[in-house]
Formats: structure tokens, sequence, C-alpha cells
């Protein structure tokens, strides 16, 4: 049932300070009054603070611990870290930001609806080139969603889940792939939103092609499914592995590939180095540069910039990155040299050696 639309003055001046998906979702602030508000998704700003003042509670639920971290501080709302909602969560009414891939936007709704059930009203907002329009097929299993509003180049749908989802099953959401290094195959388990989902990536095998063998204590950076991680401890047997990234589809994923190969390892959240406290013979990583649909330099860049303080003595950073970034003035400037290990038409791979 289409709600009425209810902005008012202070509402506009603060629309400024939120991502276009938030100040739509705002002008429609109608739709989430007196209910128990759910947010999961592509959320990057601090909306759900303004709409607790209009709910009966808000929670967010997220698997970016980078947002985690930030919205905990707010008393105003519960925040949720991880891959799967937890069972005791309840909602009203879900509020969905599109993601920037689709096949996790399938995951998330799959996995909300299964555990909030019939019932659930669910609104989707999300930019146009995103995508967004997808959720009128996608949403079939579960019930009616219509859009009901457009503004900013973002769609706004309103729905609700009427029909029994099926159950959901995390395990069933897993892709598996084999590659081979040397004559040795290697099992790669990934869940969607990871980045490289079901595939090597051509920037990572470069990496894996170059990179002579780590000892040590070593660290996957932003570990996304844990390929080079995993990869470097299977050739290694000697090496101590940590893997983290930001994504807890991510962290899940490298989890399941260590099983399945029969490693041990640590795998854990962090938001560039939030999270870590050690120092590493070895940090290695295929650094991400995109943040939703935006192209966001800041966390390769403290990666580089601040790595010299995470290594051990005469430890090594070894990174693949596009050709075009201009990466190798930050190694410099932080390591005092740099030097360039490979490099192809699309990607390089750059070492550096602290003192």
């Amino acid at each position: 049932m289409r709600k009425s639309r209810l902005i008012t003055d202070n509402q506009k001046q603060t629309m400024s300070n939120y991502s276009a998906p938030s100040q739509i979702t705002e002008r429609q602030q109608a739709y989430f009054k007196d209910k128990h508000v759910l947010i999961a998704g592509e959320l990057e700003d601090n909306y759900p603070v303004a709409l607790s003042s209009v709910c009966k509670s808000v929670a967010v639920f997220t698997t970016h611990y980078g947002y985690y971290l930030q919205s905990e501080k707010y008393k105003e709302v519960n925040t949720y870290y991880g891959a799967e909602l937890d069972d005791n969560i309840k909602a009203d009414i879900v509020l969905l930001y599109w993601p920037k891939a689709k096949q996790e936007a399938g995951y998330l709704l799959a996995m909300l609806m299964s555990k909030l059930g019939t019932g659930t009203e669910i609104v989707v907002v999300g930019e146009n080139r995103s995508g967004v329009k997808s959720i009128e097929k996608m949403f079939e299993p579960y019930g009616r969603i219509h859009k009901y509003d457009s503004a900013r180049r973002c769609s706004f749908y309103w729905g609700e889940c009427c029909q029994t989802p099926q159950i959901f099953d995390l395990q069933k959401w897993f892709k598996t792939y084999q590659i081979n290094v040397g004559n040795q195959p290697v099992t790669i388990k990934s869940l969607p939103g990871v980045f490289s989902h079901g595939r090597l990536d051509d920037g990572s095998k470069l990496l894996l092609e170059t990179l002579k063998e780590p000892r040590g204590k070593v660290l996957d950076f932003g570990c996304g499914a844990g390929v080079i991680g995993v990869v470097a401890a299977s050739q290694n047997s000697g090496i101590r592995l940590s893997m983290c990234d930001v994504s807890a589809l991510a962290i899940e994923s490298a989890k399941a590939t260590l099983a399945a190969n029969g490693l041990d390892g640590e795998v854990f959240p962090s938001d560039v180095y939030s999270d870590i406290h050690e120092k590493y013979d070895y940090i290695i990583s295929n650094p991400p540069f995109h943040s939703g649909l935006e192209t966001n330099y800041h966390a390769a860049e403290s990666l580089l910039s601040r790595a010299p303080e995470y290594l051990n003595q005469h430890g090594q950073l070894v990174i693949v990155a596009n050709s075009f970034l201009k990466y190798s003035p930050l190694i410099e400037q932080a390591f005092g040299q740099c030097q360039t290990l490979a490099k192809n038409s699309r990607f390089a791979i750059y070492q550096a050696q602290q003192k």
C-alpha cells in the first residue's frame, strides 16, 4: 500500500549530509513510523540515527566491519556484524540498501526473509546504475514489491513478504572452484559479494606466479576468499598464516577455504589496521580500491603508508595493483624504496622491505 510522504524543514536541512539512497528514504520516512526497523545492505552514512527518532527501534545488520565500528558508537541504534543475521532479531520492516553485487542482494534477501518470515514489509532503495530494478524479479519468490518513488537517480521500492521463504542454509551459497599451483590443486570457496566470487582474478594470479616463498608470520591483508594466503600456506608448510578483511562474507569464505584444504590459520575482521596488533614477516595483498559503486583509495593508501609499522625487521610488503594506480611513490615514501617484481598491461607487482 502506498504511504504518504512526510518531510519536515529539519529533514530538508539534513538531507544533504546523506547519500542519495538515504535522501530518497528520508523523504519517505512515513513508511517506518512507529515500527521496528532492520537496516541492511550498502549503507554508508549515519541515517539510521535520524530514522530512530520516528521508529520504535532501529537495528543495523552489516557485513562491513568498518561501518560496524562507526555505527556501534550510536546508542540510538543496535548494530550487528556478521555473515548471517542472529535468529533473535525481530523487525516489522526491512530497509535494504541495494549492494553493488546482484548476487549479494539475492543472498541478503534470502537470509533476511528466511529469518523474519511472512508479514515482513521491505523497502529497497538504491542508485539506478546499481541495477536496483532487478529487485522486481528477485523478490517474486517472497511476495510483491513495487516502485513508489524516484529521485537523485535512485529508486525506492516497497513490498511485503507474503510467501513462506525457504530455510536459509549458508553452506548452499558457497561457490567452490579449484586452482592449480605447480602440480598441487587448491580448493577455493567464496560467498556472494566477495571479490572475484567463484573465480581467480587475473591480478591475484600474477601475484601468485611472482611471489617467492614467504616465511615466518604472513598476513594476507584484504584476503577475500583467502586465495593468496591459502596458496602461500599450501606451498610453505612452515609459515604462520593470518588473514584479515573488512567483509564478514570474506571472513567466512577464507575460513571455509582453509578448512577445504586442511590448513590452519587465523582469520579476523579489521578495517585497515584497526584490529591488527602484531608485526609480520610478510604482508601480502591485492588491496581493494572500490567502496560500493565508487572508487576509493583510502584503504589501500593507509595499507601502504603504515605497513612499516606492522613489519618485523627485514619484513616484506608484496602487493598487486592495477598498473594505472600510482602506488609505487606511496611505497617509496613509506619504505624509502620500492621494486617492481612483475608488470603487464593491466597489473604490477610491487615489493618493499623494512629496514
